[in-house]
């Protein structure tokens, strides 16, 4: 039942249209078979030294910054008096999912620095290459939506490694992107090219 709640929840927040428009720029752009994967929630933790968690850098932004400690702790008491309300026991609601690790500077930044103003950010990849895609919203008909963006690209060998079994990117420093994919309709999509344990059939399977 709450698998088909979240592909429920998937469809609507991304229309139909957007990925193969994703998989056609890049097919013709890299004239390789391509995978296309929609990134969930792209507002990740951080943990690399001269980061707070939120991604911003130490030392800078300190005002909104002060602002923003102020609301998160009215949210989480409000929060709090809810669920004790409800008899629920309160957690965190602002607690991000650390998905950004690595040494001071690390080279996942160069990505992750780039996701925060993308409205809707898909993964591609290919046998040499991968790229993150901007559609705008994906609540947008395709038809009304602006053409998709790169934001980011690399290719081998200067690519990281990409694991679809651990859902990370892997720079030679040691720093990981874990790939926020983990909504059943993008699984059950990238069921169709991958073989356990991580053999990739890039025409599909």
């Amino acid at each position: 039942m709450s698998e088909r709640i979240e592909n429920w929840s998937h469809d609507a927040r991304v229309r139909p249209g957007h990925r193969e428009r994703v998989e056609a720029l890049l097919r013709d752009r890299w004239r390789e078979p391509v995978i296309v994967l929609h990134f969930g929630d792209t507002d990740v933790g951080y943990d690399v030294p001269g980061r707070r968690q939120d991604g911003t850098v130490v030392g800078k932004r300190l005002v909104r910054r002060f602002f923003w400690n102020i609301l998160r702790g009215i949210g989480a008491a409000v929060f709090g008096v809810f669920a004790l309300a409800h008899g629920e026991r309160p957690g965190l609601p602002f607690k991000r999912v650390i998905a950004v690790s690595g040494p001071e500077n690390a080279m996942a930044l160069d990505l992750a620095d780039r996701l925060e103003p993308v409205k809707g950010a898909w993964l591609a990849c290919s046998p040499s290459c991968l790229a993150v895609v901007d559609t705008g919203t994906t609540f947008t008909d395709p038809a009304d939506a602006p053409p998709p963006r790169i934001v980011w690209e690399a290719r081998k060998p200067q690519a990281p490694a990409l694991s679809f079994r651990k859902s990370t990117l892997t720079w030679p420093d040691g720093s990981v992107f874990r790939l926020p994919v983990q909504a059943p309709a993008e699984q059950q999509h990238l069921r169709k090219f991958l073989e356990f344990p991580d053999v990739i059939h890039w025409n599909g399977r």
